[in-house]
C-alpha cells in the first residue's frame, strides 16, 4: 500500500490550497479515506474523512473552510482548503485503514504566513 500526497506549500492569510493523495495497492473505491495533520510540536489530529459512497466528516476547526472529495478513477483523495489561517500550518496526511492496519502517506507541509 502506498499514498502519495502532494500540494502543500507556503501561502498567505486568506488563501487557497488543494491537497491530493493518491493510492495504490488498495482497492481504492471501497475504502474510506482520511487526512489528517500535525502542527509543530501537537499531536497529529483529524482533519476529515471520506467514506466509499462520499460521506464525509470534517473537524469543527475547519468546517465551512475545507471539503474532502474523491476521484475514484484516479485513486485519488483532494482536502480543497480555503480561507486558509496561520493556525492551519501543519503536515498534512493522507490515512486509509486497510486489513486492520493503519497507512499513511509521507506529509505534505502546508505554511500559511503573510
Amino acid at each position: 500500500v502506498q499514498l502519495q500526497a502532494s500540494g502543500g506549500g507556503l501561502v498567505q492569510p486568506g488563501e487557497s490550497l488543494r491537497l491530493s493523495c493518491t493510492a495504490s495497492g488498495i482497492n481504492f473505491r471501497i475504502n474510506t479515506m482520511g487526512w489528517y495533520r500535525q502542527a509543530p510540536g501537537q499531536q497529529r489530529e483529524l482533519v476529515g474523512t471520506i467514506t466509499s459512497g462520499r460521506t464525509t466528516t470534517i473537524s469543527d476547526s475547519v468546517k465551512g473552510r475545507f471539503t474532502i472529495s474523491r476521484d475514484n478513477v484516479k485513486r485519488t483523495v483532494f482536502l480543497q482548503m480555503n480561507s486558509l489561517k496561520p493556525e492551519d500550518t501543519a503536515v498534512y496526511y493522507c490515512h486509509v485503514r486497510y486489513h486492520d492496519y493503519d497507512f499513511w502517506g509521507q506529509g505534505t507541509l502546508v505554511t500559511v504566513s503573510s
